[in-house]
């Protein structure tokens, strides 16, 4: 075989010589085809899989961690929830409807394979310049496949966030996330055991779309990727959601012993996951497996990821009854083969034998890299920046109105308007909120759910950064009244070849890890994406989060907007931010530099636990995380989400105005509450140990400042609410 094959199919020579042995021969060419997919980094983690393993992934909660399709956490009453976070990045360059709508499609198969009923989508997007007409199209298209998928599903899209920077262009970043529930009683698993019982392809015919799909993702992007446009696959979400209904009506019958999605790879990696979990073999008849292309081969046939499939293995002498199942939704389910004891991957041609692989050498065998690792020349120059230099150039009202405009804090109801986020009469709290919010029919709990990454703080910091990503989940979580439970998360780093790229990611994983393990929230499972670049150019690290949380009783839930004028208002944590990577320095200066202010977690933890028991006692009328702007660009959204304005009096305090008014620091949350409870809360908070100063009174139609020395100042948030609302609308529907 001719070096040039291997490496087409994306083995080095190192990992061929590496099959060869696992083998005991030279593989075919089908062999080599199936080794390339599933020893691709999309596949296998063979980079990322050593920095994984030092996530906390167990809690009293965890009923199912990584390793599944998706994660499951408990929520009592014999309920669990299942959600997981993928990205589609590559696929979504190219072909961006498509892209975007199959990485939802593919989610969803993630959490109904569990045995869940999905009720939740969320997204974590990410694209260049909004001045330029290519982020423009990618933009439509991602949003458009986005809600195109979701709503054809009747699943709610109810939240997520949409980030604008320079290093995106050409690259964006497509992270989808789902959320289903379920009866304990009804967990499934991606897992091949009993020998004999059959193994059965359901759902869809296989075509030739999405071939090397995996392989695809695992390299840079460059002016050939168009010509890849076949590694990305098609949708149906009418097709999906037959696909649904019946294999939840097979997992509810007790007719399965696994399930999984043919994603990434296809029918090659739900073949020899599930045997390979199982500890067993998996024998299937190729030419059984329907398809909608004639003369396709084997290579075609184990690579293509045609969506809306699923591998099932049930159990022996219960084929009829799946199939009648699968026929009353109008699809087919086909017995291509049977679990084997051999641990072997065998795969059949009209009886002739075209591959013979050890699952297991698919899997457990896949080789593992310890990359070199080089913090780059960057870091520490961006840290050494000094920020006084940095004197504003217009009136602290004008920065407050450019930065509402900003493309990142602007209102993105451009975005979430095209997804029907109340399909199901479950959501309670809609996009545009901290935390999106639904209800658990048949009890008083309820689900808050968000998606968080800063990537500008982890470009400057990637530790800090990471446990930035995390602590602002968590504070959104808890600002709609929520206890955070867990994560998932999707990693999108650039090349990890680059000593600097692969620090970036391990200081990350690291910033990421400790901060769930100090807010105990674990790691159920997630996607890495690596090889985020763009001729030769790498995005942002982009550690994206998403965080689930419960609340106990529907009465908890908090609004992120002023309710009524004559309340106090109340800062939890400190009272001047970090220009450091702010959205000030980038808007008003265009510089992304400074030193980020060390995170005290344990600090953090007080302070959120500190706003869960006096949501918990009813004194809370509305709660709001300082993020993106500062404390002035987090007023202005409370007052234009109500129509009410505030005042704040800091005659008395000693502050730098513009890291008051505009810094970013995380574990700050601004909260409103009855004047009669203000004792109260003073005295709590004393013993808990936490900062809490008392800013001012909601009401009028201004946001308005007195300074101890002037000039004090006002802005009317009906003037906030249009410098919000404009930006995305003008230049997407140019």
């Amino acid at each position: 075989m001719e070096p040039k094959f291997w490496r087409e199919m994306g083995l080095t020579d190192d990992e061929f010589v590496r099959v060869t042995a696992l083998m005991g021969r030279e593989p075919n060419e089908l062999e080599v085809a199936i080794f390339g997919v599933m020893w691709s980094e999309h596949c296998s983690y063979k980079t990322s899989k050593p920095v994984l393993r030092r996530f906390p992934t167990e809690g009293p909660h965890i009923l199912q961690g990584p390793g599944e399709n998706a994660g499951i956490v408990d929520i009592g009453d014999q309920q669990a929830v299942v959600f997981k976070m993928e990205s589609h990045n590559h696929p979504s360059a190219i072909e961006p409807y498509q892209g975007a709508a199959t990485g939802v499609g593919g989610i969803l198969r993630d959490i109904f394979a569990m045995g869940a009923r999905p009720v939740a989508i969320l997204d974590s997007l990410r694209f260049g310049s909004l001045e330029e007409e290519n982020t423009r199209h990618l933009v439509r298209g991602v949003v458009g496949g986005i809600g195109g998928y979701g709503n054809s599903m009747g699943i709610p899209t109810v939240g997520g966030e949409t980030y604008f920077h320079h290093s995106y262009g050409g690259n964006p970043l497509v992270n989808a996330m789902a959320v289903g529930l379920l009866e304990h009683r009804h967990i499934a698993k991606g897992v091949a055991t009993g020998v004999g019982n059959p193994v059965m392809v359901v759902g869809a015919r296989t075509g030739r779309d999405g071939i090397h799909g995996a392989t695809f993702a695992s390299v840079e992007l460059s002016s050939e990727s168009e010509e890849k446009r076949s590694a990305v696959q098609v949708g149906d979400p009418f097709m999906e959601k037959l696909l649904l209904e019946a294999c939840l009506e097979l997992i509810q019958n007790g007719w399965i012993i696994g399930i999984q999605d043919m994603g990434a790879a296809g029918l090659t990696s739900s073949a020899c996951e599930m045997a390979s979990r199982g500890d067993s073999g998996v024998e299937m008849e190729l030419a059984l497996v329907p398809r909608r292309e004639k003369g396709m081969t084997p290579y075609e046939i184990m690579l293509s990821e045609s969506q809306e499939r699923m591998l099932i293995v049930p159990k022996a002498g219960f084929e009829p009854d799946v199939a009648r199942v699968f026929e009353k939704w109008g699809l087919e389910a086909v017995v291509v083969g049977r679990v084997t004891a051999d641990g072997i991957m065998r795969l059949r041609e009209n009886g002739r034998i075209v591959a013979e692989i050890p699952a297991k050498a698919l899997t457990d065998e896949a080789p593992m890299y310890d990359r070199p690792t080089r913090e780059p020349a960057y870091v520490q120059q961006l840290k050494a920046v000094e920020l006084r230099d940095f004197q504003p150039d217009r009136s602290e009202r004008e920065i407050l109105l450019t930065l509402l405009a900003q493309p990142n804090l602007a209102d993105k109801e451009w975005i979430y308007r095209q997804y029907d986020h109340q399909v199901g009469t479950n959501t309670l709290v809609v996009p545009g909120s901290d935390a999106a919010v639904l209800r658990i029919r048949g009890t008083k709990k309820a689900l808050a759910l968000a998606t968080d990454c800063n990537a500008r703080f982890v470009y400057l910091d990637p530790y800090q950064g990471g446990m930035m990503a995390v602590v602002e989940a968590a504070q959104n979580v808890v600002c709609a009244g929520a206890k955070p439970l867990a994560i998932t998360d999707c990693l999108n780093f650039g090349n990890p070849e680059k000593p600097e790229i692969f620090w970036q990611f391990e200081q990350a994983c690291a910033g990421v890890s400790e901060a769930c393990r100090i807010l105990e929230t674990p790691v159920t499972g997630g996607n890495v994406s690596l090889y985020n670049e763009n001729e030769g150019q790498a995005i942002f690290p982009t550690p994206a989060i998403g965080m689930v949380g419960l609340i106990e009783d529907t009465a908890y839930i908090t609004p992120n907007r002023f309710t009524a004028e004559g309340q106090i208002l109340l800062l939890l944590g400190e009272l001047e931010g970090s220009l450091a990577g702010s959205e000030y320095l980038a808007a008003i200066h265009g510089v992304e530099a400074g030193a980020l202010p060390t995170l005290e977690l344990p600090h953090i933890k007080r302070r959120l636990e500190f706003l869960l028991e006096i949501i918990h006692r009813g004194w809370v009328k509305a709660a709001h995380d300082i993020s993106e702007g500062g404390l002035a660009v987090a007023l202005a959204e409370m007052g234009v989400k109500a129509g009410i304005g505030v005042h704040l009096d800091f005659t008395q305090k000693d502050l730098h105005r513009i890291r008051c008014l505009f810094g970013e620091r995380l574990g700050r949350i601004l909260f409103t509450a009855a004047e009669e409870n203000k004792a109260e809360l003073v005295r709590l908070a004393g013993e808990a140990g936490v900062e809490l100063h008392h800013l001012g009174q909601t009401g009028g139609t201004s946001l308005s400042i007195a300074f101890p020395e002037g000039p004090n100042w006002t802005v009317a948030v009906e003037e906030c609410a249009k410098a919000r609302k404009d930006t995305l609308p003008r230049a997407l529907n140019q």
